[in-house]
């Protein structure tokens, strides 16, 4: 395993890419406000980003770096209230026909029903690999951490420091694993009211509007891809180039899974008649 795996991590670090901490960074330093027409603002001089949704439009943002591998985290806070029809998404993606995602999207729900936290991931244009859950705390009474942790082996989701899923690189049995492509961050919160809530029967309550969700404490240990030099990622100070899940860890999972899942593709016999994909059958 070791020695198969040595050329694998070579290769994934001497791609155009350097290493850069940012702790707690000011979000005007990091990101770019991209579309909503003033509806996504900068407060608290960039310590405070907030991106707002009415009848006319939503709004988004994304990072001025590309990432190629890193732990990444924001806080945020969502849309309170009648949520109904809305989606928060928080997400890298590269570009392209063949392009790499690692979703969070957060589908909105009528007053004192619970959110709903859906996972993807994407690899060279392939999806369909969707997990739901419920959160066990009110995600919209104060600012929650959502986490990518995404290194050559794994991705990792988590919320407030708890696993919620992990995708492996499963290359060996040929599933397709994003670990080529840098990947922007990107936000956006935007109405999908014929999806989004209970299969788009509940439809968006505009006299609720304008709708807010707010971001804050960005943190990314992460490879910023550049163009302009070959540089690599120092695995010596980067542990989560190699960060696993230890045994408390992979305990935390299975308790979020097994309290909190509400959707598993993997699971989903009559959405693949042929069979599970192939990262199903692994343990």
């Amino acid at each position: 395993m070791a020695s198969s795996s040595a050329p694998f991590m070579f290769l994934a670090l001497t791609l155009l890419s350097s290493f850069v901490a940012l702790t707690a960074a000011n979000l005007y330093q990091n990101f770019d406000i991209t579309w909503g027409d003033g509806r996504g603002k900068m407060l608290n001089n960039g310590d405070l980003l907030s991106l707002s949704l009415d009848k006319a439009s939503g709004s988004g943002f994304q990072s001025k770096n590309e990432y190629l591998f890193g732990k990444i985290d924001m806080q945020l806070k969502l849309v309170p209230g009648n949520s109904a029809g809305t989606v928060t998404a928080y997400y890298l993606s590269s570009k392209g026909s063949a392009w790499d995602e690692i979703d969070f999207e957060f589908l909105g729900n009528l007053s004192g029903d619970p959110y709903i936290l859906h996972t993807n991931v994407f690899s060279q244009g392939k999806g369909n690999r969707e997990q739901q859950f419920y959160l066990w705390f009110d995600p919209t009474a104060d600012f929650h951490t959502y986490s990518i942790l995404w290194n050559p082996k794994r991705i990792i989701f988590s919320v407030d420091d708890t696993p919620i899923r992990e995708f492996k690189n499963l290359e060996s049995i040929g599933v397709a694993f994003p670990n080529k492509q840098a990947m922007r961050i990107y936000s956006s919160l935007w109405n999908a009211d014929d999806w989004a809530t209970r299969g788009g029967l509940v439809k968006t309550d505009w006299s609720q509007a304008p709708f807010t969700a707010s971001y804050r404490n960005f943190k990314a240990d992460a490879c910023i891809s550049s163009s302009s030099r070959a540089s690599s990622c120092n695995s010596s100070s980067t542990s989560w180039l190699s960060q696993e899940l230890d045994t408390a860890n992979q305990d935390r999972l299975k308790w979020a899974q097994k309290n909190y899942m509400i959707y598993n593709y993997c699971t989903d016999t009559k959405r693949f008649p042929q069979g599970l994909p192939p990262e199903c059958n692994t343990s």
